[in-house]
């Protein structure tokens, strides 16, 4: 049986992951594939991995993330925030890293609700003169 040895929740928009952190060689799966076969975009895929980059844990654990909700930006995002809280608590040394480049701090924007009467959250209906 594999140990975790800790366990991070990340949010984002309307997106959760749940990323466990594991002894291994720096393999990150993402709901049972490769990072890189999941987040196509290479921006999507180095953001995933920035927090084991600035802490210098590339090829020291092995990461497991379930993601869901939301599309792929706030997916990525989710996982970057919880593999950054899963690092904390196997290394609180680097939490003064991870918090200097804002990694641990949940980005709190969401999409505004749509207003009745309107045909979005700030856009009015075509006002008609005549």
């Amino acid at each position: 049986m594999v140990k975790n040895l800790a366990i991070g929740t990340g949010r984002r928009k309307t997106a959760v992951a749940r990323v466990f952190l594991r002894e291994g060689s720096g393999k990150i799966v993402v709901n049972g594939k490769d990072v890189k076969d999941y987040f196509s975009i290479g921006a999507q895929v180095s953001l995933v991995s920035q927090p084991l980059l600035v802490t210098s844990n590339a090829n020291k654990y092995d990461v497991l993330i379930n993601v869901f909700g939301g599309g792929l930006n706030g997916q990525a995002a989710a996982c970057l925030h919880g593999l950054a809280r899963a690092l904390t608590q196997v290394d609180p040394n680097a939490r003064t890293a991870l918090k200097a480049n804002g990694y641990l701090t949940r980005d709190s924007r969401m999409v505004e609700r749509k207003k009745y009467g309107q045909r979005g959250a700030r856009r009015r209906f075509q006002f008609s003169k005549r």
